[in-house]
This record gives structure tokens, C-alpha cells and sequence, in this order.
């Protein structure tokens, strides 16, 4: 069974997710502007833009996210992250982190490093053509 999220909304908070192509394009096609959700920054990533100190998509009165069924695939797979130094992890952020299961943690992994590869490319991508 997969770990099921609190809906505490810390991890929206101050984030940093950073999109693929493939998330602007779904949140797009559901009629969010790119001027209203995408930073681009220096190094050419595409990341969540954060008003009032946490994600556009967080409704702070709800403690929800008005995106849910479109969320990034970074935000599908979190709690599990990367770490520069221990790798594959569970962020210790998330009070719903001790429900990883290790089949999970691998599988999800697996899942971030793949997405990682693609969001790398596209920053230079982004770096080389702008």
C-alpha cells in the first residue's frame, strides 16, 4: 500500500519543485498561464513559482492543492527526494515519511532519478537555445 499524504501542506511551502516540460504542458492544457505558475532560473530550470511562501497551487485556507489531479510528477513522487549526499531519500520534512515502505522508496526513486535526467536535459536545453 502506498503511503497516503496528511494534507498538511509543508512540503508546499518554500519549494523549489522543479517541472518538466511534460508538467508545464499539463498544467497549461488545463488553462493555467506559464506567467502564473513557471520560474525559470539562471541555470535554465523550470521550477514552481511560490506566492505569499508557498507553491501558486496551494490554497492556504484549505490546506489543499488546487492542482491535485495535475499535480508535477516531482510533487507524485515526493516525499522521496535526492540528497547530493546520501543519495535517494525520504525527506525528514514530511510527518508521513516513516509510512515509506522500501518498495516504495525504491520504486519512487527509481521515478525521481528518471525525471532528474529529464529535467537536466531540458535546463540545458533551455541554456543553449536562450
Amino acid at each position: 500500500m502506498a503511503m497516503q499524504c496528511s494534507r498538511c501542506g509543508l512540503c508546499c511551502h518554500k519549494t523549489e519543485m522543479m517541472l518538466s516540460k511534460k508538467d508545464i504542458r499539463i498544467l497549461e492544457s488545463r488553462g493555467h498561464s506559464k506567467k502564473t505558475f513557471l520560474r525559470i532560473d539562471k541555470q535554465g530550470y523550470a521550477k514552481l513559482k511560490n506566492r505569499k511562501g508557498h507553491c501558486v497551487f496551494f490554497d492556504a485556507n484549505k490546506i489543499a492543492c488546487l492542482v491535485y489531479a495535475d499535480r508535477p510528477r516531482g510533487c507524485r513522487v515526493y516525499p522521496v527526494i535526492v540528497s547530493e549526499d546520501e543519495g535517494i531519500i525520504v525527506d525528514g520534512l514530511c510527518p508521513m515519511r516513516k509510512m515509506i515502505t522500501a518498495t516504495e522508496l525504491n520504486l519512487k526513486g527509481k521515478e525521481v532519478k528518471r525525471l532528474l535526467k529529464t529535467i537536466d536535459r531540458e535546463a540545458r536545453e533551455r541554456t543553449c537555445h536562450d
